[in-house]
């Protein structure tokens, strides 16, 4: 997606070598312009797959998975990274090793929101060593609902999740791909 690599050239800042920050456009401060070009991305590359419900992480990928959402006409459903008390008491749980918070969390989701005649599409903004997502395909196993896919907007191809992902036979498609954040340039894959 050459609109999305051009952003990143211009816009992503390269911290040490593991850390591309967009949160100048993705991911604190939005461009929607951009994310509906996202969205149409992502309904061209899954759009033979039937999509009842969109799945994603709170907090970074609600934007990118909503406006994704309009472009297949479903509903989003966000995995809570914290209890509180208007979350229900049934709910669907995956473990989540954060690598940029260096820590392990909780996803979690409302059994009532995810029942298992669904098929689920998951919308990230970053892939990395894959957590988040399969901390995401533990909640749709769980459910017993039908896993069509996983789309992410940027993957850092050479932390190797997306590898692993695919291995297990997940079809990840990822908008772009980075080979390498070395000495501060960013290299992608194609």
């Amino acid at each position: 997606m050459e609109l999305l690599k051009e952003k990143i050239l211009k816009e992503g800042r390269v911290i040490g070598e593991h850390i591309l920050k967009v949160d100048h456009f993705l991911n604190h401060q939005l461009d929607v312009s951009l994310l509906n070009a996202i969205g149409r991305a992502f309904k061209e590359r899954f759009g033979g797959e039937e999509v009842t419900k969109i799945l994603t992480a709170e907090v970074s990928g609600i934007a990118i998975a909503a406006i994704t959402a309009q472009y297949f006409d479903v509903p989003v459903v966000f995995a809570r990274k914290t209890s509180s008390f208007n979350l229900d008491k049934e709910t669907y749980e995956g473990s989540v090793y954060s690598y940029t918070k260096q820590q392990l969390y909780k996803f979690r989701v409302s059994r009532h929101y995810l029942p298992e005649n669904e098929k689920v599409l998951i919308i990230d903004d970053f892939l990395a060593n894959g957590e988040a997502i399969k901390g995401l395909c533990e909640i749709v196993a769980s459910a017993r609902a039908t896993l069509v896919g996983a789309g992410v907007v940027i993957e850092k191809h050479f932390q190797g999740g997306g590898n692993k992902l695919r291995e297990k036979g997940l079809n990840v498609q990822a908008l772009v791909s980075i080979a390498s954040l070395t000495k501060g340039q960013i290299t992608f894959l194609q």
